[in-house]
């Protein structure tokens, strides 16, 4: 007979055995890594042989130490959760309602039927409709995504009822209609509607044009001054679900475009701005104490994900009051069986949330996260009224709407800065997240079996590199301001915390020392001048201990973490790759905006997929193809470590040396190999995605100009 004074649990949390492993490992790898760097400042104090040379090294080692320093905070508590939904109270009349923000910012790069795809998906929540709003925020203020919006409204009167009736879980139609679907009794009806909206839409989007559709007074308003970065608010309400139904008479989410107002003159703060104004439009008409942000491209997956959110949100516990968000990981479609690029970045998403989870819970990715609203608006002990409207959307509401949405509203306010979304910085979600956590609020990680959300990630090298670049800016812009973890996150958040944050911040210093190491060791070797120890030297085994001790760790969480050795190959040379090129360009762009000599710019990762490239990611080929300059310092460093081991055998062949140069041989080998990608796309693909001639021709000229100011013993 169960305990009726312990109600059945929402929710369990647990320790990995692991942390102890890691917090002894800590304690030996620390105590190496200071010894080391005591005997290479010793050595560069009493021996004045190739000074700079040990200066720089000495450098790169430092930043080595302190990035692995950092990292530790994620490694001294990981857990992992597990709910249980089928715990909550049978009253559906006790959940609370739920605003849903989806994020869209250029219909040329983000496809409008992306977008309807994860609309859809998620009105068909399995949550009580008429506590449901579904907030489309159109940044770019496309003519076309609203009236593909409109279509996707038609359509989901009868999508959301078929889905329900038939307990279907791939509830986004194109996710569904691709798969190996089960056929119901108006399965085919259904599928001919969704074609016939699908056709319909990108027609519109490949012309241009809005023919197809039949026009209404609400596009009176995209005149000949109309454009994406100056315009009106536009504000419709495609589904009010106090009035609307389905096909069935079940009440419809509600379901409102929004479009801010721009002026050239007012600064537009990204997607935090955007955001801002969905929290202050959607608190006018709804005010649901449950906010649920979604990036356009990041389709629901379970239907049962707001249920599983409610398990923390409905916690009786004392402490749930403080938490402020939910965060589920992001998790991509379409990628290779190796993931070539890194592009999941399974440490980033999932294996270091875990960690982040045993301390005040996990920083904020920008999407598939359940915010409290009152989090928003002050720490965990304000008191703000939440009263949810469930009302007819009435007209004084939409003017309200529009007055809050203007470009000049947040003037004189504390919006972005103690109110809402954080201004100040490109990576506005790390941001926000970051400022709760100081704010006394927690957060909770929730990694389910099956992946709540699921999006797509850059399919070709360039988009990839473009996308962490802007990542690294905003980092730089978190790292110098005076909030940054270091000086004010350790006055308001535990340490191990604060070194999470710390770690993620530094990101765009990696490279510092893999430029260092990709170039510096290589160029010696070019004239045999050793300097790493020899094979016979006993610092020569710290050496590898240091190597080994961090790959080796490394490489165990990605494969406890599920990941294969392939896939994890793959992802520390993508971290190579990304040093040199996006964080390098990221560091030099952020100092040419403080020295105005440039400005930052928000660009938005293509969602366009190119059916030919699609077909060589497929093939685990590497795209390349475009002339950017990301891949200069690849091709160089590439083509330095492989004239270096050409000239470093010539060298012991004649001279002989090899114990002594050992080191540098097993370094200068680890690039080539790394490189295999990049020779391939220069000299053996001739297919569209390969390395540009003028990139390898000038690449080749500049590490030739190296191979002659290389140093010489």
């Amino acid at each position: 007979m169960k305990n009726q004074n312990h109600p059945p649990p929402f929710h369990r949390r647990l320790v990995l055995r692991r942390r102890w492993f890691n917090r002894i490992f800590a304690v030996i790898y620390t105590c190496t890594v200071f010894t080391f760097l005591l005997h290479q400042t010793t050595l560069l104090l009493f021996h004045t042989t190739n000074i700079t040379i040990s200066l720089i090294m000495l450098l790169a080692d430092i930043i080595l130490a302190f990035m692995w320093f950092t990292h530790q905070g994620f490694r001294m508590n990981p857990v992992h959760r597990k709910t249980f939904p089928e715990n909550l109270p049978k009253d559906e009349t006790k959940y609370p309602a739920m605003d849903v923000f989806i994020c869209t910012a250029d219909p040329d790069k983000e496809p409008p039927m992306v977008a309807v795809n994860t609309a859809l998906s998620i009105m068909g929540f399995d949550y009580p409709t008429e506590k449901l709003s579904v907030y489309l925020s159109d940044d770019g203020g496309s003519r076309l995504t609203l009236l593909a919006f409109m279509e996707a409204a038609k359509f989901a009167r009868h999508w959301i009822p078929y889905c329900k009736e038939n307990q279907i879980m791939d509830r986004s139609p194109e996710a569904y209609f691709t798969s190996n679907y089960t056929c119901f009794p108006r399965t085919h009806e259904i599928k001919v509607m969704y074609d016939s909206m699908k056709d319909k839409v990108e027609k519109g989007v490949a012309t241009g044009s809005d023919d197809v559709y039949q026009p209404t007074h609400i596009f009176n308003q995209w005149d000949a001054n109309f454009t994406r970065q100056h315009h009106p608010t536009v504000i419709q309400v495609l589904l009010d679900g106090t009035k609307e139904t389905d096909v069935l008479g079940h009440a419809m989410p509600n379901l409102i475009y929004v479009s801010r107002e721009k002026r050239k003159a007012t600064p537009h703060h990204f997607k935090a701005g955007a955001l801002n104004v969905l929290l202050r439009v959607s608190e006018t008409i709804t005010n649901a104490p449950i906010v649920l942000t979604v990036d356009c491209d990041m389709y629901s997956n379970d239907p049962k994900t707001p249920l599983k959110a409610l398990c923390y949100f409905l916690n009786p516990s004392i402490d749930s009051d403080n938490i402020a968000f939910l965060q589920f990981p992001q998790i991509f479609q379409g990628i290779n069986q190796d993931d070539i690029y890194g592009a999941e970045f399974k440490f980033i998403f999932q294996i270091n949330m875990t960690g982040f989870d045993g301390l005040l819970g996990p920083s904020h990715v920008g999407t598939g996260c359940f915010f409290r609203r009152r989090a928003f608006y002050g720490n965990p002990s304000s008191q703000t009224l939440e009263q949810t409207r469930i009302q007819s959307i009435r007209s004084d509401m939409l003017s309200r709407c529009h007055e809050v949405a203007k470009s000049n509203f947040e003037a004189q306010t504390k919006w972005g800065y103690e109110l809402g979304y954080r201004y100040g910085s490109m990576l506005e979600d790390f941001d926000t997240g970051y400022h709760l956590h100081c704010k006394g609020w927690r957060s909770v990680f929730c990694l389910p079996n099956r992946p709540a959300f699921l999006g797509t990630a850059p399919m070709n090298l360039h988009d990839l590199l473009n996308q962490t670049q802007r990542w690294s800016m905003g980092l730089l812009d978190m790292n110098f301001s005076r909030y940054n973890p270091i000086k004010h996150g350790c006055k308001h958040l535990p340490l191990f915390q604060a070194l999470c944050y710390t770690h993620y911040i530094s990101w765009p210093i990696w490279c510092i020392p893999l430029l260092i190491y990709s170039h510096l060791p290589q160029l010696a070797l070019i004239h045999s001048l050793p300097i790493f120890p020899k094979v016979s030297d006993p610092w020569f085994l710290l050496y590898a201990f240091l190597f080994i001790g961090a790959y080796g760790q490394d490489f165990l969480e990605f494969k406890l973490g599920g990941g294969t050795a392939r896939g994890w190959y793959n992802n520390q040379r993508a971290w190579i790759i990304r040093s040199l090129s996006s964080y390098t360009y990221a560091v030099i762009e952020y100092m040419l905006t403080k020295l105005c000599a440039s400005s930052a710019v928000f660009n938005v990762t293509s969602k366009v997929v190119d059916e030919e490239a699609s077909t060589r990611y497929k093939h685990g080929m590497v795209e390349f193809g475009v002339e950017s300059l990301f891949f200069y310092p690849i091709s160089v460093a590439a083509l330095l470590n492989l004239i270096a081991l050409i000239f470093g055998v010539m060298g012991v062949f004649k001279h002989g040396g090899l114990q002594d140069l050992f080191l540098q041989f097993l370094l200068v080998g680890f690039g080539v190999v790394n490189s295999w990608p990049v020779y391939q796309a220069m000299v053996l693909r001739n297919d569209p995605g390969k390395m540009p001639l003028k990139i390898t021709l000038t690449s080749f000229a500049i590490a030739s100009m190296l191979y002659l100011v290389a140093p010489k013993p």
